[in-house]
């Protein structure tokens, strides 16, 4: 994504962010104590002086009670047309708990139509060192390893996974990269909503 497509996305994250919390009525104060985001770059991210972190979008949409799609819903949204395109060049990077060097999520799709369904991203693991926090959220994912090598695990259960396997299980249970067998690493995760798909 070029930088003045990265500053639209910025402007356009902030202003939703805005009408949210001013439609619930919340304060920037009320909003730092909650998401535990500093008032500051709550008025920095409202005003596009940053770009938000994956981290900082999912602390502020669970402080406002509001699904973290709603942020992309409208972006660059064709009126008429259902299709959206994402150029290699244009997937959205970002930041999740627990990231650090070595270690990107590249969101392929910003808008999927009025209620989120899914949320595809392209996850590629480069530190063979890096020890990773396990998640747990709603959904099922849909996991195909494209490169590299890893012990991933899910629940109490490992998974060894080489590219061309895929995996599918319940969001809700705790999972994540147990062992990097050989990096880099890159894969395909699909977070499906389902019926529970939020607004």
């Amino acid at each position: 994504m070029s930088g003045k497509q990265n500053q639209s996305l910025d402007i356009y994250i902030g202003k939703v962010i805005n009408n949210v919390r001013k439609k619930q009525g919340l304060t920037i104060a009320e909003v730092s104590d909650q998401s535990g985001i500093s008032r500051g770059m709550l008025s920095k991210i409202e005003n596009a002086q940053v770009s938000p972190s994956l981290d900082s979008l999912l602390k502020i949409s669970r402080s406002l009670g509001v699904p973290i799609s709603s942020f992309f819903k409208e972006f660059d949204s064709d009126e008429e047309g259902g299709a959206q395109l994402v150029k290699a060049e244009e997937a959205l990077e970002v930041v999740r708990r627990g990231t650090k060097v070595g270690h990107t999520y590249q969101l392929l799709a910003y808008d999927t139509g009025p209620h989120k369904t899914f949320e595809p991203f392209l996850i590629s693991l480069d530190n063979k060192s890096e020890i990773f926090p396990a998640f747990s959220h709603e959904g099922t994912v849909f996991m195909h390893l494209l490169e590299g090598e890893m012990i991933y695990r899910h629940g109490k259960q490992t998974y060894h996974m080489k590219p061309g396997d895929s995996l599918t299980y319940d969001a809700r249970i705790s999972h994540g990269p147990e062992e990097l067998i050989e990096v880099p690493i890159r894969f395909l995760n699909i977070i499906y909503y389902g019926n529970n798909a939020p607004d």
